[in-house]
C-alpha cells in the first residue's frame, strides 16, 4: 500500500507504518460504543459535598499545598475560528444575523473596544467594524482565543492567558511560585511569549508570586492519516499522504511529559473576572483536597499490600464506596491492586442547564469493573442514547489530576487509555471529501482507565467563551 517515499514521510513524523496501518484498520472497522451502564447522578457517582466536607477538603489542600509540586495545564492550541464564524459569514457572504446585530449594538461593551477604536472611527460602517475585529486591525480571526482581549479592568484589559496567571497565583502555587504549562500551535507561540514578556512582571508584582511558564506543541507523531471515502489513503495534489491533528486527545503526550504531584487542567477560554473568581478558587481547592485525601488512602493500602498484608476486603470497599469503582464478584488480589495503582483524577461536574459538554456515566470495562467515565454522545450507541438524555450533569473540563505512584515514581499515562474510544468524522481538503480520525479525547478515552471521582461544582465555575457574543455575558463584564 505504501511506497518508499510514503514510508519516509511516515517515519519523518515519528510514526511507524504499523501504527498507520492500525489507523486505516480503525477506519474500516470503526470504533465500538462504550458499554454504558447508566448516567451518573447526584448520590450515584456524582458527589454532592456538604459545607463541612467542602471546608475539610479545602483545608486539606491548603495544609499540603506548600510541599507539593503543582502545575496548571492549559490547552490553548486552538484558533478562535469558531468564535468568529458568524462574523466571517457577514464579511464574506453578507449574511447578517441577530448575532451581528447584537455585536454592533453592544460593541462599546466589549473589553477590546478601546483597541478596536485605533482602527475604526465613530462613523465606520458596520461591516468595516466587523472586518477590523477579525481580519484587519485586531485580526482576531487569525489569532488563538488566548490572545483575544476578554475582560476590562481599571489597571488594563486582560486576555485569557493573563487570567490563567491570576488563577494560578490564587490556587496553584508552590510557596511563592506558580507553574503554568500552555499547549500552543507552533505559529502562535511567539504571540504568547510576546504578551507574557510584556505582562508577566506586572502580575508577579501584583500577587507577590513568580511564574514559571512553559509551552509545548502537539507532536506530529500523534497525527492520524486521512483516507478517502473508500478507506484508501488520501493523497494531496502532489501525491503525498495527508495527516491531520488527532484532536485534544493527542495532548496526552504533552501531559505525560510533566512532572508534578498535582495537575490542574482547565481550558483557555473558561475564565471569569476577578469579582467572580471566588467560587473558582474555592472549588479548585476543594477538588484538589478530595484528590489528595483519596490518593493518601490508596497509597496507604498499596503500601500495606507491598508488606504482604491482607487488605483485599478493605481495598475493595474503598474502591467501591470512595473511588466509584465496583469490581466484579470474586475479584482477584491482582485486580484489586491494579485497580488501586492507577493515575487518579477528580472532575468537577456542573448541573446540566443546556450547555454542551461530555456527561458523567457508569461504564463497564473489559475486566468487568463498573467505573466512572466522561462520555461524549459520539461514544454512545443509538440504543443507549436515552441514557445520555437522562444525564443530570456535564463536564466543563474542570479536572485535578494526580500522576505519581505511591513509591514516588511517575505513571506512564499512555498505558491508561482506551484506544477503542476514538471516533471518525467527515472532512474535506482541496475540495475533496475525506474521512478523519481523532484519538480518544484527553478527558474521555485518554483517561478511561484512571481512577475517577465526580464532584458537583456550581455553574459559577464555568464561564466559557464559544462565540464572541458570550463576552457580553455578566461573567465577562
Amino acid at each position: 500500500m505504501f511506497k518508499e517515499q510514503d514510508v519516509a514521510q511516515i517515519e519523518a513524523r515519528g510514526l511507524s507504518v504499523e501504527a498507520v496501518n492500525q489507523q486505516i484498520e480503525n477506519f474500516r472497522t470503526g470504533f465500538p460504543s462504550l458499554a454504558v451502564v447508566r448516567a451518573a447522578s447526584g448520590g450515584d457517582g456524582v458527589r454532592q459535598l456538604s459545607e463541612s466536607e467542602k471546608e475539610a477538603a479545602q483545608s486539606y489542600y491548603d495544609s499540603k499545598a506548600a510541599g507539593l509540586k503543582t502545575i496548571k495545564f492549559v490547552p490553548a492550541s486552538g484558533a478562535a475560528t469558531r468564535m468568529f464564524k458568524e462574523l466571517f459569514e457577514y464579511v464574506n457572504d453578507d449574511k447578517r444575523t441577530a448575532g451581528i446585530d447584537k455585536l454592533i449594538d453592544n460593541v462599546k461593551n466589549f473589553a477590546f473596544y478601546p483597541e478596536l477604536c485605533n482602527y475604526t472611527g465613530a462613523e465606520s460602517e458596520d461591516k468595516e467594524v466587523v472586518k477590523n475585529i477579525i481580519i484587519d486591525g485586531l485580526g482576531y480571526g487569525k489569532k488563538p482565543k488566548g490572545l483575544v482581549t476578554f475582560h476590562a479592568y481599571a489597571d488594563g484589559a486582560r486576555k485569557p492567558v493573563e487570567e490563567h496567571l491570576v488563577e494560578a497565583a490564587l490556587y496553584a502555587c508552590n510557596g511563592d511560585q506558580a507553574t503554568i504549562h500552555f499547549t500552543v500551535s507552533p505559529e502562535h507561540q511567539a504571540g504568547f511569549e510576546a504578551l507574557l514578556a510584556e505582562r508577566q512582571g506586572f502580575y508577579e508584582e501584583k500577587f507577590g508570586k513568580k511564574f514559571d511558564i512553559s509551552f509545548s506543541q502537539q507532536s506530529p507523531a500523534t497525527d492520524t492519516i486521512a483516507v478517502n471515502p473508500d478507506n484508501t489513503p488520501f493523497r494531496t495534489a502532489e501525491g503525498k499522504l495527508l495527516f491531520r491533528p488527532a484532536g485534544h486527545g493527542a495532548l496526552l503526550a504533552n501531559l505525560n511529559a510533566l512532572d508534578a504531584d498535582v495537575i490542574f487542567v482547565k481550558n483557555i477560554d473558561n475564565v471569569t473576572t476577578d469579582s467572580r473568581k471566588a467560587d473558582t478558587v474555592t472549588y479548585k481547592k476543594v477538588l484538589a483536597g478530595e484528590l489528595l485525601r483519596l490518593q493518601d488512602k490508596a497509597f496507604e493500602l498499596l503500601r500495606a499490600f507491598e508488606r504482604g498484608e491482607d487488605k483485599e476486603a478493605e481495598a475493595a470497599d474503598f474502591l467501591r464506596n470512595e473511588l466509584c469503582c465496583a469490581l466484579p464478584e470474586g475479584a482477584s488480589r491482582e485486580l484489586i491492586i491494579s485497580s488501586l495503582d492507577r493515575p487518579m483524577r477528580v472532575c468537577g461536574m456542573v448541573k446540566n442547564e443546556g450547555e454542551p459538554g461530555g456527561g458523567p456515566f457508569w461504564v463497564r470495562d473489559d475486566e468487568g469493573r463498573e467505573q466512572l467515565q466522561i462520555a461524549e454522545s459520539s461514544q454512545i450507541a443509538a440504543e443507549d442514547m436515552h441514557l445520555m438524555k437522562s444525564a443530570t450533569h456535564f463536564n466543563p473540563v474542570d479536572l485535578v489530576c494526580a500522576v505519581s505512584r505511591y513509591d514516588g515514581s511517575k505513571y506512564d499515562l499512555m498505558n491508561y487509555t482506551d484506544p477503542k474510544t476514538g471516533f471518525i468524522s467527515s472532512k474535506s481538503a482541496d475540495g475533496r471529501e475525506l474521512r478523519a480520525q481523532e484519538l480518544p479525547g484527553l478527558w474521555n478515552g485518554a483517561m478511561a482507565n484512571w481512577n475517577t471521582l465526580f464532584v458537583e461544582v456550581p455553574i459559577t465555575t464555568f464561564s466559557p467563551v464559544k462565540v464572541v457574543q458570550d463576552l457580553l455575558r455578566p461573567e465577562h463584564q
